[in-house]
């Protein structure tokens, strides 16, 4: 399923950004947005901004935001590695 966002030709005007990189930013922007909150995973946020894992990190970094990554996280990732 894909979505389809109408922003108002006056909004889409005024958002400060080439012409050219403005969907991109917008994606990037709703994905951080999503995965602070909690409501995206890391990888399904990093796939909304269309950006590599590390790529999405280093934005992350950028604003300062903590990555959700807790004892049963590393308890799955430490099992996957030895299986």
């Amino acid at each position: 399923m894909s979505l389809t966002i109408n922003i108002p030709d006056d909004i889409w005007q005024a958002i400060r950004l080439p012409e050219t990189d403005k969907q991109g930013h917008l994606l990037i922007e709703l994905a951080v947005s999503l995965y602070q909150r909690g409501i995206l995973s890391l990888g399904k946020a990093r796939s909304l901004a269309g950006m590599t894992k590390w790529e999405f990190h280093e934005e992350l970094g950028k604003r300062k935001t903590e990555l959700h990554y807790n004892q049963d996280d590393l308890d799955n990732d430490i099992e996957y590695g030895f299986s």
